[in-house]
Parts: C-alpha cells; sequence; structure tokens
C-alpha cells in the first residue's frame, strides 16, 4: 500500500509552483532536527529510522493515488503527471537508531531535487517525531527501573497503529517485552500476559479464577491480586499454584508499601521466587520512587505512549542548502525569531574523552565530513541514489542505544530537570569558527 498520502496538502503545491517556475529541479539539502529539548530534559533518543525507510521505499503515487488528487483538484494535471513517474533518487543520511541526540544534532539529513525531497518532509516527521518521543521516555524509565524489566502495556491508550510503534520504539530504548501482539508480529518484540481484573470478576470466587488461570497457564504465570482484598489474594494464589507460582501484579493502591507486604508474606509463605510486577499510571518519576520497594518489574501504558509529558520530539524538517544557477550550493537558513536555523550541510560526531566518554556534539558545516580522532561520526548513509543500504534489526538497535548510553556522562541519567548532557558545537570549517 502506498505511504504517498500521508502528507500535507501544502507538500504537493509547493511542488506544483517549484515545477512551473524551474526551481524543482535544483539540488537541495533538507535535515532533520530539534531546537531544543523537551524542557529539562538531558537526552533524546532516535527511533524509527527503520520504519521510515520502510515507509520510503512505499512513497509512490499509483495510479488510484493519482485519480483521486485529480478529483479532489489539489494540484494541476501537469504536477500529477510527475507525481506519477515519483520515485526518489536521492540520498539520505541519519543517525542510527537507539543513538542519543542533542539540540542541533541533525538526526536525517535528505540530499536531492527541490521536488523529490519536499515531498517527503511529513513522513518523515510524523516517523520520527512520534517514534523518539516515545524511545525518549522510554530510556528515562529503564534508566529508572536500574535493570529491572519494563513492560510496554499502552496500547488501549493511543491509536491502533502508534500502539505498534510505541511498542518497537520502546523496545529499542530497553524495554523488555510488549502487550501488543501486532508488535510482536511485524516488529518481532517479545510479547506477554496474563489476565485482567474481569477474568477474576467472571468467576465466583477469586480461588476459582486462579485455579482456571494455573490450570490453563501453569504455575510460572503472573496472577492479579488486588480485584479485592491484596493479602486474601496472595494467599490463596499460592494456595493454588503452590510455591513456585511465577509472579503476582499489583495495579492500584500503595504501591511501595503494598510490595513490601506482599514481599514479606509470600516469604513467609514460601514462596520466595515469586516475583513482584507493579503497574498503575507508573512514569519514570514513579518508577524511580519504586527503587528501595521489592519489585521485579513494571509495566508502563499511558506515560510511555504519550512521551510522559512530551509526545513529539520537536523535530523539524527544514532546507538548509540549494543550488545556484551556475550549479554551486548556497547555504540557507531560517531567520525567523525563536525558529532559527543554521544554514548549510553538516556533518555530526560525538566527541569523546580518553576514557570513552561523550563530552560534546560537534556539528560541523563543510562540503565533506572531516572528524577528529576522537569524534565518532554518526552520520550513516541510509539511502543512495534512491536504494535503501541500510537494514537494523531491532537486537541491534538495542545493542546501540545501550553502548549509547554508556556513553554518555553520568548526569544524563538524572530525573531531575536539567540542561541538554552535551554542548552542541556548530564548526564552521571555511572559517574555523565556532558558532
Amino acid at each position: 500500500m502506498t505511504t504517498a498520502l500521508l502528507t500535507d496538502h501544502y507538500e504537493l503545491t509547493m511542488l506544483q509552483a517549484a515545477l512551473a517556475d524551474g526551481t524543482a529541479r535544483r539540488r537541495s539539502v533538507f535535515e532533520v532536527f530539534a531546537r531544543r529539548l523537551p524542557q529539562g530534559r538531558r537526552y533524546g533518543v532516535v527511533a524509527g529510522t527503520d520504519r521510515l525507510l520502510d515507509a520510503l521505499e512505499e512513497f509512490t503515487f499509483d495510479a488510484a493515488t493519482v485519480d483521486w488528487l485529480r478529483e479532489a483538484d489539489v494540484v494541476d494535471d501537469a504536477t500529477l503527471q510527475w507525481l506519477s513517474g515519483y520515485r526518489f533518487s536521492g540520498d539520505v543520511w541519519g543517525y542510527l537508531e537507539g543513538e542519543a541526540y542533542f539540540p542541533g544534532s541533525p538526526v536525517l539529513v535528505v540530499e536531492g531535487t527541490f521536488a523529490e525531497a519536499v515531498v517527503l518532509e511529513t513522513l518523515v516527521l510524523s516517523v520520527l517525531n512520534h517514534d523518539a518521543a516515545i524511545a525518549s521516555a522510554a530510556a528515562r524509565m529503564v534508566g529508572a527501573a536500574q535493570g529491572r524489566p519494563c513492560l510496554e502495556m499502552g496500547s488501549r491508550r493511543t491509536h491502533e497503529q502508534a500502539a505498534v510503534a510505541a511498542a518497537r520504539a520502546a523496545h529499542v530504548a530497553g524495554f523488555a517485552a510488549t502487550s501488543n501482539l501486532e508488535a510482536g508480529r511485524r516488529h518481532a518484540v517479545p510479547t506477554t500476559g496474563t489476565s485482567a481484573h474481569s477474568f477474576t470478576l467472571l468467576h465466583d470466587s477469586e480461588h476459582d479464577a486462579f485455579r482456571a488461570q494455573v490450570d490453563s497457564l501453569g504455575a510460572g504465570t503472573t496472577v492479579l491480586v488486588d480485584t479485592y482484598d491484596v493479602a486474601e489474594a496472595v494467599r490463596t494464589a499460592v494456595e493454588v499454584a503452590g510455591p513456585d507460582l511465577g509472579a503476582v501484579r499489583i495495579d492500584s493502591g500503595d504501591l511501595p508499601s503494598l510490595a513490601r507486604s506482599v514481599r514479606d508474606q509470600l516469604d513467609a509463605l514460601g514462596a520466595t521466587s515469586t516475583r513482584i510486577v507493579v503497574t498503575s499510571d507508573l512514569d519514570e518519576h514513579a518508577i524511580a520512587a519504586l527503587a528501595a520497594a521489592p519489585v521485579d518489574g513494571y509495566g508502563v501504558g499511558t506515560a510511555l505512549v504519550t512521551g510522559s509529558g512530551a509526545p513529539t520530539s520537536g523535530f523539524v524538517y527544514k532546507l538548509v542548502a540549494r543550488e545556484d544557477d551556475d550549479g554551486t550550493m548556497r547555504a540557507v537558513a531560517k531567520r525567523s525569531t525563536d525558529k532559527v536555523s543554521v544554514g548549510g550541510r553538516k556533518h555530526a560526531a560525538r566527541r569523546l574523552d580518553p576514557d570513552g566518554r561523550a563530552v560534546a556534539e560537534i556539528v560541523t558545516i563543510a562540503e565533506h565530513a572531516r572528524h577528529g580522532p576522537d569524534d565518532r561520526a554518526l552520520l550513516h548513509p541510509l539511502v543512495r541514489a534512491g536504494r535503501r543500504v541500510h537494514h537494523d534489526t531491532i537486537g541491534q538497535a538495542r545493542e546501540r542505544h545501550r553502548a549509547a548510553m554508556d556513553e554518555l556522562p553520568p548526569t544524563a541519567t538524572q530525573l531531575s530537570r536539567g540542561e541538554p548532557a552535551l554542548e552542541t558545537v556548530i564548526v564552521h570549517e571555511e572559517r574555523n569558527r565556532h558558532e
């Protein structure tokens, strides 16, 4: 199915005008970056790159799409004719999935003619803004969990397709599993889940509900214990499943206090290996507050799929260079108040100290990349001459994310409000000065 209409009307009206005056053929460079991080955040996490590359491969205007555009009178016949033969033939560079980013980081660079690059703006931003927002929130939650597994459970709190993308982005950033089966099928994210309160309420007693669950799923299942009285439910669950009961889940109440009392009760009943999983509108701050409690895992829903207060990454897609009539490339930039951009094609690297710890984001304005001996290049080729040249597995993205987080200074993982963990230094190479 084509992704071409996952775009805004004005992309095509700009295209029509540019085709008419001849500027559509000018070579152009667009960059995706965030002017700032969400308030108080210290880093962001890139996610959605592979989803975007999949969508780019399907970005064509088939006959049915062109017919609809004609019927809706969106653009003229000359533009429709051009669109009917559209296939992106330029180059795309980008930060790879799981990588950390900072204000001004050129997380994606699109090079091609104005015509073929401008129509990608909305698709690029819709994928990256959503997925990076989820991954950035997920990374903070994983950090707060201090090695305890986090489970994504937010499908019912967002759009059905956004739920699939959110589960994938969260897994990239370290979440262990998801409740969303389509994310399991489509993206190979491990899935998990057992029962809800309705299953307990269906039965005549909690004992009957737990017996049915254990008989069906085995003693290693996770039993929900807060439908009625938590202490009584824990006693019943161990009575039914025995000391090998897999886990109990607590979904309401004073979670730190309940977790301690449930742990004591489980140990007294001999269920010393039974784990405690907590849910109930958790975010990174609630998870951090449970650090001292005997909790073995966290289920996170609403806060995760809404970016924990930052549902978009604030990425923009801006023209930073374009061809002059004589064939040379000219840097261009927006200068309006509060929305200033920096012109010129950029190359990015993370500067490391002798211990391998990141100390700065170096963004160089130059035609060709030249990185120092202590710099790790961040922009990688994704598409060359219209052909996709990069494929990631979700496992590779997870490993990259772990490495990127280990590289950041310790202040990056603090949940208190603060400035970005790394300064972004813009270097005008031809002028040998910093801005």
